[in-house]
């Protein structure tokens, strides 16, 4: 059985930390200094998902909003859109709406419902992060269909791998979903375009 390669993106407000977060994840490296995202970039991770080969391709995109029309070539395609607030930012956990909003309608995944989002809450290891911030990103993850929520640490790397695997596992389980939806159509298709050729070419002559 070869090697799975799952496309996952990071969404979410300037400076939450999304970069960190993949570098430490990747690279098990944290800078201190922060550098904005122009357009995006991607780093791929090779690991074992329930012992099966995975190649994790996680795409960074910019948190700007002028960057935000080159979604659609990004967002195609993913396996599983991460959702990245800073803990100490209301206003980030606020956005999240907008970019899971965003993703779906650009990604334009099969089945909208079911596709698999992780929000990770992002800088827990800076003093005073908010309670409420984290009550409040609960509910809004249980008012998304139980959307799973890990408070995350670039910097310390609190639950980077635990939020990564579960992240790589669901990104499986969304791929094959998706290769069972697509087979049969993709073969009615090729029919259809066949006889509707056929038919133009007819009128024709």
């Amino acid at each position: 059985m070869g090697r799975k390669l799952l496309k996952v993106v990071i969404l979410g407000d300037s400076g939450v930390g999304k970069t960190s977060l993949m570098n430490q994840f990747v690279n098990r490296k944290f800078q201190s200094q922060y550098k904005a995202t122009i357009g995006a970039d991607f780093l791929t991770k090779e690991l074992e998902v329930d012992g099966r080969p995975v190649t994790m391709q996680i795409w960074d995109t910019a948190g700007q909003e002028r960057f935000q029309s080159l979604g659609v070539a990004f967002y195609r395609g993913a396996d599983c859109c991460v959702l990245v607030y800073d803990s100490n930012d209301e206003r980030t956990l606020q956005s999240l709406d907008s970019w899971r909003d965003e993703f779906l309608r650009q990604a334009g995944p099969s089945d909208a419902e079911a596709f698999p989002f992780v929000v990770l809450g992002n800088k827990v290891d800076v003093e005073g992060s908010g309670a409420a911030t984290q009550k409040r990103a609960l509910a809004w993850c249980e008012g998304k269909g139980n959307v799973p929520l890990f408070e995350t640490s670039a910097k310390t790397a609190i639950n980077i791998e635990q939020a990564f695997e579960l992240i790589a596992r669901n990104s499986l389980l969304q791929e094959a979903r998706e290769a069972d939806l697509y087979l049969p159509d993709t073969i009615d298709m090729s029919h259809a375009g066949t006889s509707s050729i056929g038919r133009q070419g007819g009128g024709c002559c």
